[in-house]
């Protein structure tokens, strides 16, 4: 459906972006991800024919960008950070302009017209100038023009920017709705909304693309490994030398402690093997509790950091969830009292 091959954007020296290829399957919800500068938007621009390339190919749904730009924009629909709003206009002119400019068919017009208000729900605020809606409603007016003409690939650039949490999950719901129909390629600095919508990443850092696969995958890469967090009643010393002998347990590095007389590590195995039998059967004969044990699994924010900075913050990720849980535990606790 998408296909970018050795696309390249230079302004003077600088390269912008620098010879990445990429493909996005039919139906693929696929999240676009990168700090700032790193060029993502300056490549939605030019998926969408707003610059030009300095080199490479775009083809959306078989239709060259540069070649045949009224045949491949037919079939995109753009929602750039800065919706392409007219303030004065209310929304339902607007949608209708829109449409005009889409050359949808006039006898389609008002149904696809409705049927775009239903789905981003702002059919209730048709009648209103778009000036005086939220933040959220321009949003929402700035997807409803994105779908409008059924085009088949919809690229979206930060959708949920400026949202509260309502509307980010209203937001959410949305494009995974579109997802059914549409592929969609989404760009947010909004990590934890990308897991939750996109069925694949594709990282870019400095111009070139630094990671594409699903979270799980690229978590299971750069962890290089099993690796298990473990919480063990006991001192280092007596961690370390219940493993001695077996050669399932590869490594053992601890973490700062959360819990007195207890030790928090992550426990290395053989590539892709199971360890947990082992991590039991051994602090058992050794006599040391086992408190916790789970798998270590990178956030997409601990994957985009470690391939966009080379940090890696792999042994700290379950120092970090345990903070972040007795944080909230103890936040919600000084609520009850005070309440």
């Amino acid at each position: 459906m998408i296909e970018v091959t050795g696309l390249t954007k230079k302004y003077g020296q600088h390269r912008a972006v620098n010879d990445i290829s990429f493909s996005i399957s039919d139906g693929e919800i696929v999240g676009f991800l990168g700090p700032n500068g790193a060029g993502k938007t300056t490549t939605m621009n030019i998926m969408t024919g707003y610059i030009s390339a300095t080199a490479g190919d775009v083809v959306i749904n078989g239709f060259n960008i540069l070649d045949e730009p009224e045949k491949a924009k037919r079939n995109i629909g753009y929602l750039p950070e800065l919706p392409p709003l007219y303030n004065e206009m209310k929304v339902g002119e607007y949608l209708n302009f829109v449409a005009d400019l889409k050359q949808v068919k006039s006898a389609n017009k008002k149904a696809a017209i409705q049927s775009v208000m239903q789905t981003a729900k702002i059919a209730d605020v048709s009648k209103r100038l778009i000036r005086n809606l939220s933040k959220g409603y321009k949003q929402r007016v700035g997807l409803a023009q994105a779908m409008l003409g059924d085009p088949s690939v919809i690229i979206l650039d930060e959708p949920t920017v400026g949202l509260d949490p309502v509307q980010i999950l209203e937001m959410r719901d949305v494009i995974k709705k579109l997802g059914d129909k549409h592929t969609i390629m989404l760009s947010s600095h909004i990590l934890s909304e990308v897991s939750a919508i996109c069925d694949r990443v594709i990282i870019i850092n400095k111009g070139v693309i630094v990671a594409s696969d699903t979270p799980e995958r690229l978590s299971t890469t750069l962890t290089q490994g099993n690796k298990i967090v473990a919480r063990i009643r006991g001192s280092r010393e007596d961690i370390q030398a219940a493993f001695v002998g077996w050669n399932a347990v590869k490594e053992i590095k601890f973490n700062e402690p959360a819990e007195a007389g207890a030790c928090d590590c992550v426990l290395s195995g053989e590539d892709e093997a199971d360890i947990r039998e082992v991590i039991f059967n051994c602090l058992a004969k050794s006599g040391l509790p086992l408190l916790m044990m789970k798998p270590l699994d990178l956030s997409l924010e601990d994957i985009f950091i470690q391939v966009t900075t080379g940090d890696k913050p792999i042994e700290r990720t379950a120092e970090r969830t345990e903070e972040r849980t007795e944080e909230r535990t103890e936040e919600r606790t000084e609520e009850r009292s005070e309440a």
